[in-house]
């Protein structure tokens, strides 16, 4: 009893700080600041070695939420829009894959002559799977899979998720670039019966997902589900803009949770150089959206949120609130996750088969 009243405490005054670090950023205009403030505050206090806490049921009902609310742009016309775009998605799923294993390449190639006491099989999954533009928690169970340093991979995705997270919607608001959706806007009156109804579908389809053991299950159950009702013209209700804020807090903690105290000291090497290929794949991603831009006549910035190396939820939320094109971004990025959790370990088989590892980390120098 006494540690379920330690964890309720801890999980309480985790919101306090987070709700008070949003209203910090509220009042200073910074982009996003229902996520970004909780974010950074929570990762800052856990660094720190403060007992910070995320409940996993708040944050899958703020995935919930997200979806819901992302799911209600998919109207008839705008989806007829994202299907004429299948080719520029399907282009995007295979520019994730290939980034994602020359990240890896490069990470491997960089860090096998220092890190001696790694096999050379073990640190190939493990450069592999951190480099590799997906889920994080789902990256890690793969390489685990493949006895890679889960310790590594995890702390990868976390840093890549923090550094995106944050640079992307800063570098947005100071360019100016928000406020440019040229899509037809979403139902925008909130009706409780309505809201009820859209909570109660939304969430049997969450539900669904979960016990289907698929990813992302509270956020994509909710979405497939709200994007169903919208294509059909059902329009029950708006999500609350306070409801969305809340989920943004509760996403933001969850982030922030991940970097405990121990998080600096782990391989400092390997981390710093997770953050500089981080930047790369911002940059590179930056040039791959202009490309599409050109080609399909869509806002650059659009194309950039839809193909960056974030997670949907955080670079979709950036869709939402900046207005930039929130079915886009979303197509792209869902489309890019599925792909990518399919993918992923069979195409690791696929380039490295175990006969053709290397059998140690000289020989792999050597060549």
């Amino acid at each position: 009893m006494r540690s379920h009243l330690l964890f309720i405490a801890r999980v309480a005054t985790t919101l306090a700080l987070a709700w008070a670090a949003a209203a910090v950023c509220v009042a200073l205009h910074t982009p996003l600041p229902w996520m970004i403030g909780p974010l950074l505050a929570t990762a800052l206090l856990s660094m720190g070695g403060a007992p910070t806490e995320s409940w996993a049921p708040l944050r899958n009902a703020g995935q919930w939420s997200i979806g819901s609310a992302l799911g209600l742009y998919f109207t008839p016309q705008v989806v007829a829009l994202v299907a004429s775009l299948w080719w520029a998605i399907a282009l995007g799923i295979v520019w994730a894959l290939l980034l994602g294993w020359l990240f890896g390449a490069w990470l491997y190639r960089l860090h096998a002559p220092r890190m001696h006491g790694v096999p050379a099989s073990m640190l190939r999954a493990t450069s592999y799977f951190s480099g590799a533009i997906g889920a994080a928690s789902e990256m890690t169970l793969l390489a685990e899979r493949e006895n890679a340093r889960t310790d590594l991979v995890a702390a990868s995705h976390s840093l890549r998720l923090l550094i995106v997270a944050v640079t992307i919607p800063f570098a947005l608001q100071w360019s100016g670039l928000h406020g440019l959706d040229i899509l037809p806007p979403t139902v925008r009156l909130v009706s409780w019966p309505g809201l009820v109804l859209l909570a109660l579908l939304t969430g049997a389809g969450a539900l669904a997902m979960d016990r289907l053991g698929r990813a992302n299950p509270w956020f994509m159950g909710a979405l497939l589900v709200s994007m169903g009702l919208a294509m059909a013209g059902l329009t029950l209700s708006a999500v609350p803009q306070g409801l969305v804020n809340a989920a943004q807090l509760v996403i933001g903690v969850s982030l922030g949770v991940r970097f405990r105290a121990d998080f600096l000291h782990t391989a400092p090497r390997w981390l710093a150089s997770v953050a500089l290929g981080t930047l790369a794949l911002m940059g590179v991603c930056a040039l791959f959206a202009g490309a599409l831009a050109w080609a399909t006549g869509l806002p650059w910035v659009t194309l950039l949120l839809g193909t960056s190396p974030g997670g949907i939820t955080e670079m979709a939320i950036t869709a939402k609130v900046l207005q930039l094109g929130v079915p886009v971004v979303t197509a792209f990025q869902v489309c890019r996750l599925i792909a990518v959790l399919m993918l992923v370990e069979p195409l690791f088989r696929r380039i490295y088969p175990p006969a053709e590892k290397p059998a140690s980390l000289a020989e792999e120098s050597s060549a």
